[in-house]
């Protein structure tokens, strides 16, 4: 226990000092959610739909709610109820368990909405392709108005797929 301590004396605090605040990218955020300010009159609403994935893409989607994306402060949030969405984010290809609730969600999402099929899966089925037990990508059950590529694709990726989205479908 004693030598821990003499250690830990010895060696000292190992750590990085924290960067420091950058106004260009807080200009950055007040722009994106002037934008979204613009195109829907305010915040987005998304309903993240797990069609059958192998959680990857969701990790993903989970770090742009931490401290460093920040999508809360850009004026995006997650909802519970496809009834409160703007927009539906579905990842994994369409397990054929999953079709009918995929459907159900977005008949229950009120329009307009958008729909962004997220990853690889999302997009054509992915490695588990069409099968008895996969019906393939998002747009072979739902209209599908954006797909972000990846296996899984990066934070920053998932969010251009959503701003693009939600500027294609407002026409700017």
């Amino acid at each position: 226990m004693h030598q821990i301590i003499k250690q830990i004396f010895r060696t000292g605090i190992k750590t990085e000092t924290p960067p420091q605040p950058d106004d260009a990218l807080r200009g950055e955020a007040q722009k994106i959610n002037a934008q979204i300010l613009h195109h829907l009159g305010r915040a987005l609403a998304i309903r993240h739909v797990d069609a059958g994935s192998c959680n990857g893409c969701e990790l993903e989607i989970h770090c742009l709610n931490n401290p460093y994306y920040n999508i809360e402060g850009l004026g995006i949030h997650f909802v519970a109820s496809p009834r409160h969405a703007d927009m539906l984010l579905v990842t994994g290809p369409v397990s054929r368990h999953m079709e009918t609730a995929l459907k159900r969600t977005y008949d229950a999402t009120p329009g307009p909405k958008l729909v962004v099929a997220i990853g690889d899966c999302g997009r054509d089925g992915g490695i588990f392709g069409e099968s008895y037990a996969s019906c393939g990508g998002v747009s072979k059950v739902i209209p599908v108005d954006v797909v972000v590529p990846g296996c899984p694709p990066t934070p920053v990726a998932i969010l251009q797929g959503i701003l693009t989205a939600v500027s294609s479908k407002t026409g700017s």
